[in-house]
């Protein structure tokens, strides 16, 4: 069996990282802490003697100002970002907060303000204690400087992202974007690296998960190794995004039957990663459904914007056109022990469409947009996008005419579905 950890794994481990706020301040604290001590090797070093001399006290004034506004400014910072995440959920969808906290822009400034804050105590508390030479001081006070510059820069990009933090757009934004390395991913390796489900025509085994959640996370290198452990082949069942049940099977098992009574099949039920929540990375189905939340919620008598309701449209068919590109396929699979299934396109477009399809059948100028943008994937090359937007363009005109009892209205949908013979 493989040991190490896999890439693929390293990169899904990191992502939960990001997503919790402690990590990135944590760590700036401990490059503060090593910043104020590295100050003091200068004392001690060859160019100790050609340092120009400084005041300590004009040290001390920076430092001193350095300590006073930063708990204030991170304090500050703290409250706009709760208030901005709050934002997030009221005005969009709760599913998309996860990517609000992992903004890199709002970690970063937390990051900078607290480590300045650390930074200045420590080195505050160094200098009142005699710890540095003239040499240590003069570089204390070339870092406290760069510090300065760094907060300022930080404080001014800052503050022009958490005017957007938050807002509708830019949650519609990043949920785009991480649906679409999510789709990007799944296109060049629709398999995951594993092989066809097809390949396998032997009866198997189902192995069934301890634990009820969504599986976040399949790691295939360990899959791998463990089915060449036990030498098998195993089909995966449950892709990322799969609610995992008792009747809901992991994957099956194919192995000849003598050996089967005999494996052991915790590595495999280690092999995926289950939580409570369903994540963007690996599941690009996810993204579509959180779009299409975010236009529901828009299109709801309370909220009356269709407009919204009409850019996560625009995304949605970016998105899906992404997978009529040429997919960057390997040669060989890299996990030829491992069947995964392909996403099927039309859950993909059940995803996407049918919440829009519903709840904007009484608003024309979404109907329009609707069928406009299905009309458009229809006519991609993929056949299975063609068949799959025809069925949903199709069932969101039944919808409209069921719903609109205008004339002219009727008529500007069926104009924009192509329906209309006579136009």
């Amino acid at each position: 069996m493989n040991s190490l950890i896999s890439l693929d794994r390293l990169r899904f481990l990191f992502n939960r990282f990001s997503e919790r706020l402690w990590v990135r301040p944590l760590a700036v604290c401990f490059l503060s802490i090593a910043a104020v001590f590295a100050a003091k090797f200068i004392d001690g070093s060859a160019v100790a003697n050609q340092m120009p001399s400084i005041a300590q006290d004009s040290v001390e004034t920076l430092l001193s100002l350095l300590a006073s506004s930063m708990l204030v400014i991170a304090t500050f910072s703290v409250g706009s970002m709760v208030s901005a995440y709050a934002a997030a959920s009221s005005s969009a969808t709760p599913r998309a907060f996860s990517l609000v906290v992992a903004d890199d822009v709002s970690q970063n400034a937390l990051s900078t303000f607290v480590g300045a804050f650390i930074f200045s105590v420590v080195a505050l508390t160094a200098v009142k204690n005699a710890f540095y030479n003239q040499a240590g001081l003069f570089s204390l006070f070339v870092l406290t400087t760069i510090v300065f510059a760094v907060v300022i820069l930080t404080f001014v990009r800052w503050v022009d992202n958490i005017a957007r933090l938050g807002r509708v757009g830019s949650t519609i934004e990043k949920v785009e974007r991480a649906t679409e390395n999510a789709f990007i991913r799944r296109r060049d390796k629709p398999r995951l690296g594993g092989i066809s489900v097809s390949d396998i025509t032997s009866k198997g085994i189902d192995v069934f998960s301890p634990t009820i959640g969504y599986v976040q996370h399949i790691d295939m290198a360990a899959l791998q190794g463990w089915a060449q452990g036990v030498d098998a082949h195993v089909v995966v069942s449950a892709l990322p995004g799969t609610l995992t049940t008792a009747d809901k099977p992991l994957a099956s098992v194919h192995m000849s039957s003598s050996a089967l009574s005999n494996v052991d099949y915790t590595g495999l039920i280690k092999s995926f990663h289950i939580g409570h929540d369903r994540t963007f990375e690996d599941d690009p189905r996810f993204g579509l459904v959180t779009l299409s939340e975010i236009a529901a919620r828009a299109l709801s008598p309370a909220v009356n914007d269709p407009g919204t309701a009409i850019k996560v449209t625009g995304s949605l068919v970016r998105l899906i056109s992404l997978i009529d590109q040429p997919e960057q396929t390997e040669s060989k699979p890299k996990y030829d022990r491992v069947a995964v299934p392909e996403v099927a396109l039309q859950d993909m477009f059940d995803d996407a469409f049918t919440a829009i399809a519903r709840d904007g059948a009484g608003v024309i100028e979404v109907c329009i947009r609707l069928q406009k943008a299905l009309t458009s994937l229809e006519s991609l090359n993929n056949k299975e996008i063609k068949k799959a937007a025809q069925y949903h363009r199709r069932l969101a005109l039944k919808r409209a005419c069921n719903v609109l009892d205008i004339e002219e209205d009727l008529i500007a949908i069926k104009k924009a579905a192509r329906e209309d013979k006579s136009m």
